[in-house]
């Protein structure tokens, strides 16, 4: 594709007997945000891994901008911006001092460095902690300062691998207003998320992988189009009748229904009238619903659908934090190969 910025063509990695990537496909294009959405294990950090040359595919091909992250990793590096899981900075320099050490990294003009780091820590509102250890930051500065070291080159081509993991809701929301404001001056932006409302507000398209693979691709309203219209939630007073309830009104659904403590989810084709037959079953079998609603499906809805279970819940794998195969790298800056 003419103006695609970001080409994985059918890759391939593993790691011992782990097969964290297994014939990987993706395009985004150009000046988009594109979601990769899967929970831990599925192969997101590993992709993000391989486009950002810090690991070699096994098999087949990788392209930033035309350039192949192999036989052209170093110019790849001075393209791209990387902000990992975990905020990369060193916490014993300040803000400032951050920025500075990535300004010289990516070999920026001297006399622009200290003009490039004050312009980034005011549009990250952190000038007034510009000069104290990045240590003392909360997590949601120490994730903008990140963001902000991952831009003193100011790169066309950006990935985010989880960037807003382990933040409180208000952090995630100020860093989201920061992503869109890069992607409406013509950034492209690889954006790797556990979170479907982060999935949906951000990304144009979103791709859903697991195992390696991608299961389905597209935008968030063709992704929900290929579930059921409505989802039917009922809440009981306690989990034993909400199992039974789940019980009684699968055979009404299009997929297994979904069972969270006293709270029972399924996908339906006909709402109103499935409400309705779904009411009169419990009620036969002497089951009192606390509550009920019907609802659009969200991608929530779309991941369960295809992998069977939630992205949040799923098993820790060769993706997940605690995996030695997927440590933090520190932002690449536009580093140089030596």
């Amino acid at each position: 594709m003419k103006d695609a910025a970001i080409v994985l063509d059918h890759v391939s990695k593993r790691f011992g007997p782990v097969q964290a990537l297994d014939g990987l496909d993706l395009t985004v294009t150009a000046g988009t945000v594109y979601g990769l959405l899967g929970p831990n294990g599925a192969g997101k950090t590993t992709a993000v891994r391989v486009l950002t040359t810090l690991i070699r595919p096994d098999a087949g091909q990788a392209r930033v901008l035309g350039l192949d992250v192999v036989s052209h990793a170093a110019d790849v590096r001075s393209l791209i911006g990387l902000a990992g899981q975990y905020a990369a900075v060193d916490a014993n320099l300040t803000g400032r001092e951050n920025l500075r050490l990535m300004g010289r990294l990516a070999h920026l003009p001297r006399r622009a460095i200290a003009a490039r780091a004050g312009e980034l820590l005011e549009r990250f509102e952190l000038t007034d902690a510009a000069d104290r250890p990045s240590r003392t930051y909360s997590g949601g500065m120490r994730r903008r300062l990140d963001l902000a070291a991952a831009l003193v080159h100011r790169p066309p081509v950006l990935f985010l691998d989880e960037p807003t993991t382990g933040l409180d809701p208000h952090s995630r929301r100020e860093l989201w207003a920061i992503i869109e404001e890069l992607v409406a001056e013509g950034t492209t932006l690889l954006l790797t998320t556990q979170y479907l409302e982060e999935a949906d507000r951000l990304a144009g398209r979103v791709a859903v992988i697991d195992d390696g693979r991608v299961i389905a691709e597209g935008t968030s309203a063709e992704l929900k189009s290929r579930m059921a219209t409505t989802v039917l939630a009922l809440a009981f007073h306690d989990p034993g009748s909400a199992g039974k309830a789940a019980e009684l009104v699968s055979p009404l659904a299009t997929a297994p229904a979904l069972v969270e403590g006293t709270d029972v989810e399924v996908a339906v084709d006909d709402g109103p009238q499935t409400l309705v037959e779904a009411l009169r079953t419990l009620d036969r079998a002497g089951l009192v619903v606390a509550s009920v609603a019907l609802r659009e499906p969200s991608l929530d809805d779309v991941f369960l659908t295809l992998t069977g279970h939630r992205a949040a819940t799923a098993t820790p794998g060769p993706d997940s934090p605690s995996s030695d195969h997927h440590r933090s790298e520190p932002a690449l800056a536009g580093r140089k190969s030596r």
